[in-house]
Parts: structure tokens; C-alpha cells; sequence
């Protein structure tokens, strides 16, 4: 009873699935897992401002999210929540689609939701045509030839840390138009910090004992739109930005989830 709400670091997946759930059911206070929940809301506030810079409606982006534990579950479930129709998610044994051998509850779950066609292949055969890619996964893993497959200007988000699936030059020589990392010395971090501690500071102040998915995109929206003018090296605001934490705890509440 002393705890106002819990914040789940770096447990592995699929752990941290059960652990979250199990902890959700038997308290009556919030608990989220940063790696998942945190990490997925920032990761689709940079890409609301992406596809404004862009020029790209949701509807018809085609992303690729590749690694699929913890973060990468969450946060395709999240883009999916948001409004995005076309996703593959690839994990190390290739792209998941329904009817794959050896796939977790987990993954079955996101295999009925995504990859429609049904691509089969590794990473290379899932970007074709891509305009998208998260990267959740590991160093070295994306290529420029895998970038020069996919759609012009294409969105890079290489989020392995602390060497990302491809350097930010070497990205940018193969043609990305827009690119973010996990890391501060380059532009466009997409750094976890910036969703909890508004989403807890919100959950405290308004009550909420259960941070629903809808919360979270209300969040992502209000963190994009503190950039009044996103551009290719700008589309999150600072992580020492004092605007940030009430922008996000706005959105936490019941009254507002449902807004737009």
C-alpha cells in the first residue's frame, strides 16, 4: 500500500508479458513496463511527426519492426492501435505470419494482425517495398542494400543500443530520408525517458489504476505535437524539455482517451 504505482525495467520477454499481467491483476495500482509501453509511445510520436515530415498518411505506410520481444511486441501493437494497416514484424527466424511453426502465444496473437500477404524471408525479403523500419533488435543487422530496397525516402528508426542496426551516415548514404537511434550524440533519439514519467505523474494525478493502450496514443500525440514544426533532424523535443512530462500526463486520464 506505500507504492503509488510500479515501473518494470528490462525483464525479457516473454516474461514480462506474464509478470505485467499477472502484477495488473492482483494490484490495485499501475504497473508498466517501460521497455514495452514507454519505449512504443515515443516510438509513434517520432513516427506522427515522420510521416507529417514525409508527406505519408498511415494508412498506406508499409513498416517493418524488426525484433519482436518485449519492445518490439509492444510497439507494433501500439502502431497498430494508432491506425497503421500494413506491418511485418520480423524476429530472428524471419517474418512472422500466420501459420508460422514455432511461434509463442505471443507472436501467434500478432501473426492474425499482421503480415498480411503472408511474406515469408528474412528482414531483406520483408523491406521490399518498405517505407518504414523499427529497429529493436541488434547492431549491423540492416544494410544499405536492404535501405536502397525499399521505398524512396524512406524512415529509418535503428534503435539498438548502443550500436544501432545501421550508423546514421551510412543510412543516410543509402538514401534514408529520415533517421533516428536510440543514442543522444545523434539527432532524433527516441529515448523512453520522455513517456513515463508523465505517464506515472499522470496515472497519480487522475486516479488511473490501468493505462490502457488508448492512453498511450493520446500521449504519443501529445508528445508529437510539442514539435509545432517537425523537420528531418527534429521530430521529438528535447529529453530535458520542462513541457514534456504535463503534455504526456494530460493524456493519461478517462476522460480524454477517447478525444479525436
Amino acid at each position: 500500500p506505500v507504492f503509488g504505482g510500479i515501473n518494470l525495467e528490462d525483464i525479457s520477454a516473454p516474461r514480462c508479458f506474464e509478470i505485467e499481467a499477472r502484477l495488473k491483476k492482483e494490484l490495485k495500482i499501475p504497473v508498466m513496463h517501460d521497455d514495452q509501453h514507454g519505449t512504443a509511445t515515443v516510438v509513434l510520436a517520432a513516427l506522427i511527426n515522420a510521416l507529417k515530415v514525409r508527406g505519408l498518411k498511415k494508412e498506406k505506410a508499409k513498416l517493418v519492426v524488426n525484433g519482436a520481444g518485449a519492445a518490439g511486441n509492444a510497439i507494433a501493437q501500439l502502431l497498430l492501435k494508432f491506425g497503421f494497416k500494413s506491418l511485418i514484424l520480423v524476429d530472428s527466424k524471419g517474418a512472422i505470419y500466420e501459420g508460422r511453426p514455432g511461434l509463442d502465444k505471443h507472436k501467434k496473437k500478432l501473426a492474425k494482425l499482421t503480415n498480411k500477404r503472408k511474406v515469408k524471408g528474412g528482414l531483406e525479403e520483408s523491406l521490399k517495398g518498405a517505407d518504414i523500419f523499427v529497429g529493436v533488435s541488434k547492431a549491423g543487422l540492416l544494410t544499405p542494400k536492404m535501405i536502397r530496397m525499399m521505398n524512396p525516402k524512406p524512415i529509418i528508426f535503428a534503435m539498438a543500443n548502443p550500436v544501432p542496426e545501421i550508423m546514421p551516415d551510412e543510412a543516410k548514404k543509402a538514401g534514408a530520408y529520415i533517421i533516428a537511434t536510440g543514442r543522444s550524440d545523434f539527432p532524433n533519439q527516441i529515448n523512453n525517458v520522455l513517456a513515463f514519467p508523465g505517464i506515472f505523474r499522470g496515472a497519480l494525478d487522475h486516479k488511473v489504476r490501468d493505462i490502457m493502450d488508448e492512453m498511450l496514443v493520446k500521449a504519443a500525440k501529445n508528445l508529437a505535437g510539442i514539435i509545432k514544426h517537425p523537420t528531418r533532424e527534429r521530430i521529438l523535443p528535447d529529453v530535458f524539455d520542462r513541457t514534456v512530462v504535463k503534455a504526456v500526463a494530460r493524456a493519461i486520464q478517462f476522460d480524454r482517451i477517447f478525444e479525436h
